[in-house]
């Protein structure tokens, strides 16, 4: 579905399940990482992977489920070194870079807001090249609270002055999604297969993108 373009000044992108295929990061996170704690810690693999698991939920929704820091200290494991190992698995996801270069063009204020701590901000962003596109690169550690706490959306005017009702923003997590409608972000668009390797997720209470080629201003 189009969106209104003309009533849109500001485009905020998620970066990791929204313009990055989330694959690497669930593998990163399901796989990898039991894989080496087992190693490290002499544990079986399934051992490892409940251990970790329990860890997530412990922390998920909040700044330190997003934090290498976070869990390079929790689980002693070099977080930034693993990730280095799979970087052939960070991949822009459909339509993704075409639909910036023409937001640009368009003489948007193209944004990237993500809650990844900004050491897996700086690795993907090598890989990708798509700084050129965006006024500024947002890490939700630079305010100290995730993208889905209560308050961040205001603060993000801190760091860069928006109008939310002529914003819109694209995120494949739908409890950020909806602290920003409840903030009064006005066009909301979630994302219909985060990863390519999962099943595509059911429709819900947003509408989902499911390639960015699709919804590109003018049709380019």
């Amino acid at each position: 579905m189009m969106l209104p373009w003309s009533e849109i000044d500001t485009v905020m992108f998620d970066m990791d399940g929204t313009l990055l295929d989330l694959h690497f990061d669930n593998f990163f996170w399901l796989k990898l990482v039991p894989e080496h704690f087992s190693m490290h810690h002499g544990v079986s693999e399934e051992q490892a992977l409940a251990h970790v698991q329990s860890k997530y939920v412990q922390v998920h929704g909040t700044l330190d489920w997003y934090s290498i820091d976070y869990w390079q200290a929790e689980l002693q494991l070099d977080i930034p070194r693993l990730k280095h190992l799979i970087t052939d698995k960070i991949r822009l996801r459909p339509g993704a870079e075409q639909l910036l270069k023409a937001l640009v063009a368009e003489g948007k204020q193209v944004l990237l807001v993500t809650n990844a701590h900004p050491i897996s901000l700086q690795l993907k962003m090598q890989h990708v090249r798509l700084e050129q596109y965006f006024e500024q690169l947002i890490s939700s550690h630079q305010l100290h609270k995730a993208k889905e706490n209560d308050g961040f959306w205001e603060s993000l005017q801190q760091l860069f002055a928006y109008d939310p009702t002529r914003t819109a923003l694209f995120d494949d997590n739908l409890s950020v999604l909806r602290q920003a409608q409840r903030e009064g972000i006005a066009h909301l668009q979630a994302i219909k297969q985060p990863d390519s390797q999962q099943p595509s997720l059911p429709v819900g209470e947003f509408p989902q993108v499911e390639d960015f080629g699709l919804i590109i201003p003018n049709d380019g």
